[in-house]
């Protein structure tokens, strides 16, 4: 529908669907209800049109029917420009604006306030505020006259999982020397989160920055490098100019100078120990030494430890032949005037370290919340679901991305209470469509359901998966609202256009009677709770307006969103839905061909799984799927099986996976642990490029 047809009443609408409905049954065959049969198939079976257009601009749209194109490889990248105006605050005529949006714009926009609302703390788990939002959910629900999904449990579907928390790093041993003066722990030097349990005394090798394949041929190693029982002394950070600010462009900044990166560059090389300096005179250099934690990567099998600037230079002028101190080997390693360079083997360094890790599991519990609005006819006993996810991350203590904003509230306006809104007025809306159509309309049972415990990892979606209220196999179709709230340039992106046969042939004239560009995606983010929907064999679509700077921030508020967006977006799915809900063919699940091969963002290699969500009651990482022609399919990885170990590091959580995978090239061969029905079994898997 065209931003041009806003104005037109719900009743309306209904009773012009409905009687396109009808005409088309007295049209086509017996029982016909499907438009491609009354007007042809489409001529392309693509969703992707020909024409480019320019995601971030509305001026490329000359008239009022939508384009669809293809979406960026990741969800994250979907961010379109603002095209709104501004407006005199003093002077505007709110009621006008609101009567100008409709009543459905206007009802969205109210659900939005209200649920971005301080007095529901921020819809996170264990707070009143979160069995606040399910009890308003489940008001309008019943205000609708949707009946209880869950049986005799009413509208909600209470359900408890396990979570991981932080892992605790704690140093049991902290113990350092040169040549037999001890240094002082807290104030000389500190044991890093990563370090392995060990005892050494061992000569030092000046290793620069620990940089391979540098820019302009910036090399820290020789050919001849070897650091087999020497501990590495190397310089955080990448090369600096003269005022101390990075030599080398943002990318390489990045690249080279990740402290994983670094560390797996001197342990490959033998490394008996590494010792980490900061740069004195880099700007980003903080002062002091950093904190035991575990945010320098997985643990090593030796010690790690910082030494402050003073006690660097203290080492290199007694192990440097010629006396140079700190500053002048850096200065060195800026100008990449030297490699990797072993010092005064007399001159010996003594560190005994030990580190425990700890990380504790607490229970929570959250509550889905779900209303049935019947069917009718032959068509009753079938289902379309339509979705989103009522929960946000509080004050930041769950799931924020962001820990400088711990503490403070996260409101959750467009992440998700745009969805949330979405399902209470589609709610609304189906419902005046279902009771203004025809007797004789045959229509599928359609469930709305908003999710708890989705920032938690999908756990709302998943403990519905595993326990639904209604027949997997008799849904057509699930349609996730994630994020719905941020339209811009009447951009939208939708995912999981091809995870149903004949489902791209069934969006398209929608999408281009929206008069939006539409982003698509032919498998899902697996980000959303409609990844559930799809591991149920489910065909499922997520609708989403794009990233935006107040992404799972406290200025996530509700004055940030786009009410008139939001309608074109639930116009569009309310007349998807009514077309699923009243065709003959019900959609089959189809796995897409795009979710192979999908650049997920985490490094230069890509394991090819996806994780069961939700699991952290396990150890290590549950395999949900493996994808065709990926490095974990070529080494024999299987669903079901759970990643343990990567080497002889521990696999804990995702965390701990991305960590490893950030760490290596295409082309490298790893051993990865499996528990594969209550055995271990070793993979040896070569890393494909992502």
């Amino acid at each position: 529908m065209s931003k041009g047809d806003l104005s037109m009443g719900r009743h309306d609408r209904s009773f012009a669907l409905a009687v396109t409905c009808a005409a088309s049954c007295l049209l086509a065959t017996a029982g016909c209800r499907s438009a491609s049969e009354i007007s042809g198939p489409a001529p392309r079976p693509a969703l992707i049109s020909d024409a480019p257009v320019n995601l971030g601009s509305g001026s490329t749209r000359d008239d009022s029917r939508g384009r669809i194109v293809a979406a960026p490889s990741r969800i994250t990248d979907f961010a379109s420009t603002e095209s709104s105006i501004t407006v005199d605050a003093a002077t505007v005529n709110m009621r006008r604006v609101f009567e100008d949006l409709g009543d459905d714009a206007t009802l969205w926009y109210q659900h939005v306030q209200t649920l971005a609302n301080p007095f529901f703390e921020g819809r996170a788990p264990e707070t009143h505020g979160q069995v606040l939002t399910a009890r308003y959910v489940e008001f309008f629900f019943e205000l609708y006259g949707l009946e209880p999904a869950f049986g005799s449990r009413g509208y909600a579907q209470p359900f408890t999982y396990n979570k991981r928390g932080a892992t605790r790093i704690s140093v049991t041993v902290a113990e350092m020397s040169v040549d037999g003066d001890t240094l002082t722990d807290g104030e000389d030097f500190v044991v890093l989160g990563n370090s392995g349990d060990g005892e050494l005394t061992a000569p030092v090798t000046f290793v620069g920055y620990a940089v391979e394949g540098g820019p302009d041929g910036y090399e820290s190693f020789s050919d001849e490098t070897d650091l087999t029982g020497r501990a590495a002394l190397v310089l955080r950070y990448t090369p600096v100019d003269d005022h101390g600010e990075p030599a080398w462009d943002e990318r390489a900044t990045r690249w080279h100078g990740a402290i994983r990166r670094k560390m797996r560059e001197l342990t490959d090389r033998g490394a008996a120990a590494i010792i980490l300096v900061n740069p004195p005179g880099a700007a980003e250099a903080p002062s002091g030494l950093e904190k035991t934690d575990g945010r320098f990567g997985p643990r090593l099998d030796i010690p790690v430890v910082q030494v402050t600037p003073v006690v660097a230079d203290a080492i290199l002028i007694e192990a440097d032949p010629r006396g140079r101190g700190l500053a002048e080997w850096q200065s060195l390693a800026d100008d990449g005037r030297i490699t990797a360079t072993g010092l005064d083997d007399g001159v010996r360094v003594t560190v005994h370290a030990a580190v425990k890790r700890t990380r504790n599991r607490y229970e929570l519990s959250g509550t889905n919340v779900g209303g049935v609005l019947p069917g009718r006819g032959d068509l009753s006993d079938e289902w379309v679901v339509i979705g989103a996810h009522h929960d946000h991350v509080g004050f930041g203590e769950h799931g924020g991305i962001q820990p400088a904003n711990r503490g403070r509230l996260h409101p959750g306006a467009d992440d998700n209470a745009s969805g949330t809104a979405g399902v209470l007025v589609l709610a609304k809306m189906l419902t005046e469509a279902y009771r203004d159509a025809p007797r004789r309309t045959d229509l599928r049972s359609v469930l709305f359901v908003t999710f708890d415990g989705e920032e938690m990892g999908l756990r709302g979606s998943r403990a519905f998966a595993d326990d639904p209220a209604i027949d997997p196999d008799r849904i057509s179709l699930m349609l996730n609202m994630d994020m719905i709230g941020r339209l811009r340039s009447h951009n939208l992106s939708v995912l999981g256009t091809a995870t149903g046969e004949g489902l791209p042939e069934l969006l398209r004239p929608h999408f281009e009677r929206s008069g939006m560009t539409v982003s698509v995606t032919e498998g899902g983010s697996g980000r959303s709770d409609d990844a559930n929907f799809h591991r149920l064999g489910v065909p499922a679509l997520h609708f989403f307006t794009g990233m935006h700077p107040e992404y799972t921030s406290p200025a996530d508020q509700a004055y940030t969103v786009n009410p008139a967006g939001a309608a074109e977006v639930l116009d569009l799915m309310f007349e998807i839905t009514y077309d699923v809900a009243s065709r003959l063919e019900k959609l089959e699940f189809r796995e897409p061909p795009s979710s192979r091969g999908q650049n997920r963002g985490y490094g230069r290699v890509r394991l090819g799984i996806r994780p069961a969500m939700g699991e952290d009651d396990l150890r290590g990482v549950l395999v949900d799927a493996v994808s065709e022609g990926t490095s974990a399919a070529a080494g024999g990885m299987t669903s079901g099986d759970v990643i343990v170990a990567w080497g002889t590091s521990e696999i804990d959580g995702m965390q701990d996976l991305y960590e490893h995978l950030q760490m290596h090239e295409p082309g490298d061969t790893v051993n990865i642990t499996v528990l594969r029905d209550g055995e271990e079994i070793v993979l040896g898997i070569t890393l494909k490029a992502n």
